[in-house]
């Protein structure tokens, strides 16, 4: 398809418009090339949020509100190009939420799956469908579609996370139903860690069947993760554009833990840099060790322990660690292979 040129204007065509207009219509031609385009097209942009800068509005909103009065005592990550959206790319929503000691999120349930990152605290925990979990620095916690889902902090520092929905999916498509507990806290039916047990060991129950598209393991705890990335590096074994890059599964099908949200975590070993790279999932990464900087877009980015960052859809991304990194990461691409969308485009170092 040639790219698409508006066509010129002339009193006739006008006075069509017009016309046509009155009846809620309008021609093709004259808005293609703002809606099909020969690349993305985006307002997103990207940024940098640093943790240290950012901690200190997070703990000030914890004297002003409750976590009980406002259900979820969180700061939206608000992408600079899509302000007054609630939006950190076109498709996800990121937010950081803090719980203090004694405190408790109530519960609820929504349409939106839910991711949390944890950035500070320990032994703080989530609920979900029954089940406790405790949460530590880097674990990665999911809240499936409709899971009942409550946080507490019994431990005696703040709790903080990063918060990953794909609440703009679901208002696109209207979508969106959510309901409170008929208390704060749901009932405890399950051990605590039944979900990892039960289903990652790489065995499944033998009459399992799948009830939902979310993976059914609720934690993968840090501690599991830093040393499969431990292991792998042994093999030496790096992707120009990635490093030592991995993704989260449903262990069910080996799909992407969530239905609609991909998440990762990567391995930078130190002085190593990346080949440019690009794709059409729009990306939310979070520092968890290590320093180094990415461009973007042409723009540099220096990063640290729990600084959190955005590269938009189809901008050119470089990473480069100045000692050994570790970055989680989440994105829409699961939604967009579903959908036959997602492409990438790797470019030689």
């Amino acid at each position: 398809m040639r790219s698409p040129k508006k066509p010129s204007s002339n009193p006739e065509r006008d006075a069509f418009y017009a016309k046509i207009d009155g009846d809620h219509m309008m021609p093709l031609w004259a808005v293609m090339s703002d809606i099909i385009t020969p690349e993305p097209k985006s307002a997103c942009l990207p940024y940098l949020w640093q943790y240290g800068k950012v901690r200190d509005f997070l703990l000030e909103s914890g004297g002003l509100i409750t976590a009980k009065e406002a259900e979820r005592r969180v700061l939206i990550l608000e992408n600079p190009g899509l302000r007054g959206m609630s939006k950190i790319t076109t498709s996800l929503y990121a937010g950081l939420q803090l719980v203090l000691p004694g405190e408790a999120a109530p519960a609820h349930r929504h349409s939106q799956s839910a991711l949390r990152f944890v950035l500070e605290g320990a032994n703080a925990h989530t609920t979900v469908d029954g089940e406790k979990t405790l949460m530590n620095i880097g674990d990665f916690v999911i809240t499936p579609p409709m899971a009942w889902h409550d946080h507490g902090n019994q431990s005696d520092e703040p709790m903080v996370w990063l918060d990953g929905l794909d609440i703009p999916m679901a208002l696109f498509f209207d979508a969106s139903f959510a309901e409170p507990f008929k208390a704060d806290e749901q009932p405890v039916t399950r051990e605590t860690g039944d979900s990892l047990a039960r289903y990652g060991a790489n065995m499944l129950p033998v009459d399992f069947e799948m009830q939902r598209l979310a993976s059914p393991i609720f934690n993968y705890p840090y501690e599991r993760t830093r040393e499969t990335l431990r292991k792998m590096q042994a093999q030496e074994e790096w992707d120009p554009c990635h490093g030592l890059k991995l993704r989260y599964i449903n262990p069910a099908d080996g799909g992407f833990a969530m239905p609609t949200i991909a998440s990762f975590m990567q391995l930078l070993p130190k002085a190593f840099k990346t080949a440019p790279y690009r794709s059409t999932d729009a990306t939310i990464y979070v520092v968890v060790e290590g320093t180094g900087w990415s461009v973007i877009d042409g723009q540099t980015f220096d990063w640290r322990p729990k600084d959190i960052f955005v590269a938009p859809s189809w901008k050119w991304i470089v990473h480069e660690a100045m000692e050994e990194a570790v970055i989680f990461s989440f994105s829409d691409r699961v939604a967009q292979q579903k959908l036959g969308f997602w492409r990438e485009d790797r470019q030689k170092s």
